[in-house]
């Protein structure tokens, strides 16, 4: 079974190469370029999905040696081992690879809810100008202008 700096390590490149994703789907995100979201969801989940049995890995090392999961196993492991520096290390890097993950991520959701609010102002606005014109239903009669909001809808 590999050591626990090595597991913690291994975590934290994966972390790593899940901020990079990150990063590109924030550049995505900005140039509005939407059709290049699938190829970065579809490689976000790969690489997600390396992160579960990691953490398991980790989880498993702890118990073993007699110390709870996550956070309070590591920081009692911690606290057991103080020459331990590796495991001090690769923590830390991973701790602060998760927090920029988690910033990225909360970025990258108000990015895209701005841009669905921009769509939705837009989309109103079109139908706005669409229900002024001189239109006559299927009757023959002049229809009647309305002011739906595409968010009355939904």
């Amino acid at each position: 079974m590999p050591a626990l700096a090595d597991l913690i390590a291994a975590e934290a490149d994966v972390v790593s190469a899940f901020v990079l994703l990150l990063k590109e789907e924030q550049e995505i995100l900005k140039a509005g370029s939407p059709e290049a979201l699938p190829d970065v969801v579809e490689r976000k989940t790969e690489v997600a999905r390396k992160l579960a049995p990691l953490a398991t890995a980790r989880n498993t090392e702890l118990a073993r040696a007699g110390f709870a999961a996550d956070r309070p196993g590591i920081d009692a492991w911690l606290k057991k081992q103080p020459g331990d520096k590796g495991v001090r290390q690769h923590w830390e890097r991973l701790q602060a690879l998760a927090a920029e993950a988690k910033e990225l991520n909360r970025v990258n959701g108000e990015l895209i809810r701005l841009r669905m609010q921009n769509n939705a102002q837009a989309l109103e606005a079109l139908l706005a100008a669409a229900n002024r014109q001189d239109l006559y239903g299927a009757d023959g009669q002049a229809a009647q202008a309305t002011t739906r909001r595409i968010i009355d809808s939904a």
